[in-house]
């Protein structure tokens, strides 16, 4: 089961699909699959993988043509990222600015 499982945390269903976690629920788990998932049934197995989903990052991600997990699909070989981030992250802050006082015309 996945008793224990956390939100956001990356799944791995029997057909290799990947989802993460969203709905917590005292009987079921809601996710997302990041796949076709066409082989996978109601109550089927499912493990947790302790992970919570993050995203890999870098310059060399630039003009390359990526799926949903970051995985190279334009046919140029694999990306070495320099880091990676969680996909469910705060926002950076707005800058602080002056207030509007005048109109532009």
């Amino acid at each position: 089961g996945l008793e224990q499982v956390m939100a956001g945390e990356l799944l791995e269903f029997q057909d290799g699909t990947v989802g993460i976690a969203l709905n917590l629920e005292n009987d079921n788990v809601g996710a997302v699959l990041m796949g076709t998932g066409l082989d996978i049934l109601e109550g089927g197995p499912v493990r947790s993988t302790g992970k919570i989903a993050q995203i890999p990052v870098g310059d060399k991600f630039l003009g390359r043509v990526v799926n949903a997990l970051a995985v190279p699909i334009d046919g140029k070989g694999d990306i070495v990222p320099d880091d990676s981030r969680l996909v469910e992250a705060m926002a950076p802050g707005i800058i602080t600015r002056k207030s509007v006082c005048t109109g532009s015309q």
